[in-house]
């Protein structure tokens, strides 16, 4: 006897679900409070110092949302798959944040002399009075930054970060009009826009690693003036593929409890998905081991100390806990296909692998700073690295549900959508 099944069909209404009012409701709220205790942490220390150092955390991490997911965008686009399908909204939706990692950015603009040695000499002076910098250490200090100077310099940075934003933004713009171009076009033209789409996020990947490379140099690298590596710029690339997978799944699973997406995210794709999280945590591991075995073996004088920051003085405590947060337990996890295929608990390990991106940016910053360098010590301020990223990723997520509001959640000019709508089991 054959068993008929029947295709679903797509909801007449493509909308975000009412219930994306409320997280943008809720992500207000918290950013709101967090805000109130940032501010009270700060007078409790009795200085901005901490702010503005947790304000970078927080700038890198909303920052790899909305450029991480236009890269996303752009491998989707050259790559095809019905993952595309699920999440290209959702990515579109993270590119157009933008403007709002812009704003952030221009408060460490502003602070350059708070956040970097080179911009700052004073900052080294008192780092020598206080004791935080040794003979040794302001020789190595100084030569850095005279060598680097015409790199390292206020100038420079402001341009090349502004630069950045305009290729980014462009990119945004230019795939964000395209896609809904598409959707008004007829489906004859699919593989037309396919192609269009390829030449132009092909390209534009390598634009992106290129300017994401600068960006992370300039904004986290450039803090320690004496310390470099040639990798620095693929473990963020690999840190933002790490983190805005994960926010996609909690996304995609979410809207799941409504249309459109209770119709088009089934099983199979919701575990695609979690095998393409469980390669990120493998890449980020091996990315960020390799850079460490190669520097520990060569033991080089102007290289090494940049680790011993990070293991001596109680540091060694939070590199045990970032490799167990950011790696061993998302890894163990996802090593189950059951979980992968469990929303609720695929949802929970994407959440987790979120903290832990954070509390991994946590023990790349805080370190460069001579106070804190082979020193893990508790202070009012050491807590603005809870409330002040927490602050400025709640009101991220209140603009970001503002972007995913604004477009249908699916793209229907696309070759995938009639395989979607297919019953995972057909028998015959």
């Amino acid at each position: 006897m054959a068993h008929e099944t029947h295709a679903n069909t797509l909801p007449a209404d493509l909308g975000a679900p009412a219930f994306v009012d409320g997280w943008q409701q809720r992500a207000l709220a918290i950013g709101s409070v967090s805000s109130v205790i940032a501010a009270g942490l700060a007078v409790a220390e009795g200085t901005i110092d901490h702010l503005l150092r947790a304000w970078l955390l927080g700038l890198m991490l909303t920052f790899g949302f909305a450029v991480g997911g236009l890269a996303l965008l752009m491998v989707q686009y050259c790559s095809g798959g019905k993952w595309g399908l699920l999440l290209r909204r959702p990515l579109e939706a993270m590119s157009r944040t933008l403007p709002l990692v812009f704003a952030y950015w221009l408060v460490v603009a502003f602070s350059l002399k708070k956040l970097y040695l080179w911009a700052n000499p004073a900052m080294v002076d008192d780092g020598v009075k206080r004791g935080l910098i040794s003979a040794d250490q302001l020789e190595t200090i100084e030569h850095a930054i005279r060598f680097k100077q015409p790199m390292l310099n206020p100038t420079a940075f402001v341009v090349v970060s502004v630069i950045c934003f305009v290729i980014w933004g462009f990119y945004t713009w230019r795939l964000n009009s395209l896609g809904l171009q598409r959707d008004a076009d007829s489906p004859d033209s699919t593989p037309a826009w396919i192609k269009r789409l390829e030449n132009i996020s092909g390209p534009g990947i390598v634009v992106y690693a290129i300017t994401m490379s600068a960006a992370a140099i300039y904004w986290v690298m450039s803090l320690d003036p004496t310390w470099y590596s040639s990798v620095y710029g693929l473990l963020f690339l690999v840190g933002q593929g790490y983190q805005v997978l994960a926010l996609s799944i909690i996304v995609a699973v979410s809207l799941s409890k409504g249309e459109p997406f209770r119709t088009i995210l089934r099983s199979t794709e919701q575990h695609d998905l979690g095998k393409f999280a469980f390669a990120f945590v493998m890449l980020n591991i091996y990315l960020a081991f390799s850079q460490f075995l190669i520097i520990w073996s060569g033991n080089l004088p102007e290289e090494i100390p940049w680790y011993l920051d990070r293991f001596m003085g109680g540091w060694g405590a939070i590199i045990t806990l970032d490799f167990v947060f950011h790696w061993l337990v998302p890894f163990t996890l996802l090593l189950s296909r059951d979980l992968k295929r469990n929303k609720k608990r695929l949802v929970r390990v994407c959440q987790w692998m979120i903290f832990a991106r954070a509390f991994d940016l946590f023990w790349l910053i805080e370190p460069n700073f001579k106070d804190a360098a082979r020193n893990l010590h508790f202070s009012w301020g050491i807590l603005e690295y809870a409330a002040v990223p927490v602050a400025m990723t709640a009101f991220w997520t209140a603009f970001y549900c503002m972007q995913l509001k604004a477009r249908p959640l699916v793209q229907t000019n696309d070759p995938h959508v009639a395989e979607i709508l297919e019953p995972e089991h057909v028998h015959a």
